[in-house]
């Protein structure tokens, strides 16, 4: 049976162009860090080296549960999809938050919780092995709890985000909520790299307590 983030987890993937408040679980990423303009090469270069992995990781996870019949029963899914691209963002210009060069960020790709640290290891290795990169060493399994958030579906430019962020800002002061950090969580739902502007679909989340 194969696990899809699509179906089975509608309450964090889901969400409308209303802002709504959700509790997100600890969670496992493969994450990379980084610093400056999105629109840089070295940030495409840090998205670039996540894919090979990830998919590395799914491909083993999928060989492990075929070999070893007497653990099949300890896993409720035999695959599972390729999760979407999320980041943590912040800046060190707090002044100014469209200076793009100031920003500061972690990339990831969510894995499933039953991903161990050997599994990605080998993945590394695998993907190593055929095509040799050093972002490979920036690369880490991670593990993070969101707890307590804010969020809503921004359709449209990533330019365009504040509009939306006030929206989660209002909501989450009639809540009686305040926000914890300057820093956001946003959730690619499509490939920026193929879709207009106009058409992107963005969760953006913040933590709050």
């Amino acid at each position: 049976m194969k696990y899809d983030w699509k179906k089975q987890e509608k309450e964090l993937y889901g969400t409308k162009k209303k802002a709504e408040l959700v509790t997100v679980p600890v969670q496992k990423f493969l994450t990379i860090q980084g610093e400056g303009n999105p629109n840089n090469e070295d940030f495409s270069a840090r998205v670039g080296v996540l894919y090979p992995v990830a998919w590395s990781i799914k491909m083993g996870f999928k060989k492990f549960y075929k070999a070893h019949l007497e653990l099949q029963s300890e896993f409720d899914y035999s695959e599972f999809a390729i999760f979407p691209l999320e980041g943590i963002w912040s800046t060190k210009n707090t002044k100014d938050i469209t200076d793009k060069e100031s920003f500061e960020y972690k990339i990831m790709l969510r894995q499933p919780d039953w991903i161990t640290q050997e599994m990605f290891e080998t993945a590394i290795a695998a993907v190593a092995k055929k095509a040799p990169n050093d972002l490979l060493t920036k690369l880490s399994l991670e593990t993070i709890e969101d707890g307590k958030c804010v969020q809503i579906l921004h359709h449209g430019s990533f330019d365009d985000e504040p509009a939306s962020f006030l929206k989660l800002d209002q909501f989450a002061t009639e809540q009686g909520l305040k926000r914890r950090s300057f820093d956001h969580r946003e959730i690619y739902l499509n490939d920026a790299r193929k879709t207009a502007p106009e058409k992107r679909r963005t969760i953006l989340r913040y933590q709050v307590e």
